[in-house]
């Protein structure tokens, strides 16, 4: 298997955003992580034993559960993902440049802190790996008994929350469900990909001319797709085509002066690849 160096370094730089964010922004406040870092917080904090040890510990017989089930190629970014984590948590604990985000408001800690795990976990993400723990396992139980990785992941983060709230109370624990939702709604997007597009359909009884206006006008590339009326069953070519969000306005424009009359939908679109827009590749 071909190892490719800039994936591995988008796993190391995602590492290293969520090692501090959980050194400098979760542990100061006894707020908590997702997963099995969470776990190794809640020991920390009983014990004192460092949490990116307690990581590796507790990772090693995750990944040899899943090693049978998941592939080679996701397995391999983990284990550097997971590795890169927990001695980023070893080693920057107390790095002057990175103590200075350390802030006594338990609230911006908890929405930094989730801003940052999320970007962390995303760009690891983005590059098919992972940070090991509850996503090794999610992905396993996943394949074994069809549950949705998101449920699962859930499930585990809210044991882990309601076990914290016995130990250390109400309040960080709240918290902690704060910083938690902020950082999945992070990782979803910085996995989507921020700069979104707009997919358009349009159906009109003077396709050709509306295609040429886009496709001269916008430079965009259109598709034909065929369909039938289900009431009428006449058979016409819809249009389809994706667009920035600012092309948007003038598609509008274009459809309105060829084809009043014409109806299209206007779609969300993330992570659009191919000509025109960005490459295939990580």
């Amino acid at each position: 298997m071909k190892i490719d160096i800039k994936r591995i370094t988008y796993v190391l730089a995602g590492s290293l955003i969520s090692a501090v964010s959980i050194n400098e922004f979760m542990i100061p406040h006894h707020l908590l992580s997702g997963g099995v870092g969470g776990v190794a917080l809640i020991l920390q904090y009983i014990t004192g034993f460092s949490a990116g040890a307690l990581i590796l510990i507790m990772n090693i017989p995750i990944f040899l559960f899943g090693i049978k089930t998941i592939d080679k190629d996701f397995i391999i970014y983990s284990v550097i993902g997971t590795f890169s984590m927990s001695v980023f948590l070893i080693l920057l604990k107390d790095v002057t440049i990175f103590n200075r985000l350390v802030v006594d408001d338990i609230m911006l800690a908890s929405i930094f802190g989730g801003v940052a795990h999320g970007l962390g976990a995303g760009i690891v993400f983005k590059n098919r790996g992972s940070m090991g723990g509850s996503d090794i396992i999610a992905v396993v139980v996943k394949r074994k008994r069809s549950i949705n990785i998101g449920t699962i992941s859930f499930l585990i983060n809210l044991v882990i929350v309601y076990i914290s709230s016995f130990l250390f109370g109400m309040k960080p624990a709240m918290y902690t469900l704060i910083s938690m939702y902020i950082s999945s709604r992070v990782l979803d997007k910085v996995q989507e990909g921020f700069d979104r597009k707009k997919s358009v359909m349009i159906i009109t009884e003077k396709e050709e001319e509306v295609a040429q206006a886009i496709i001269t006008t916008l430079h965009r590339g259109v598709t034909y797709l065929y369909g039938e009326g289900a009431y009428t069953l006449n058979q016409r070519r819809i249009l389809y085509c994706i667009v920035t969000t600012k092309q948007i306005a003038k598609v509008k424009h274009i459809v309105n002066i060829i084809d009043p009359k014409a109806f299209f939908t206007i779609n969300d679109t993330s992570e659009v690849m191919g000509k025109g827009f960005k490459s295939s590749s990580i």
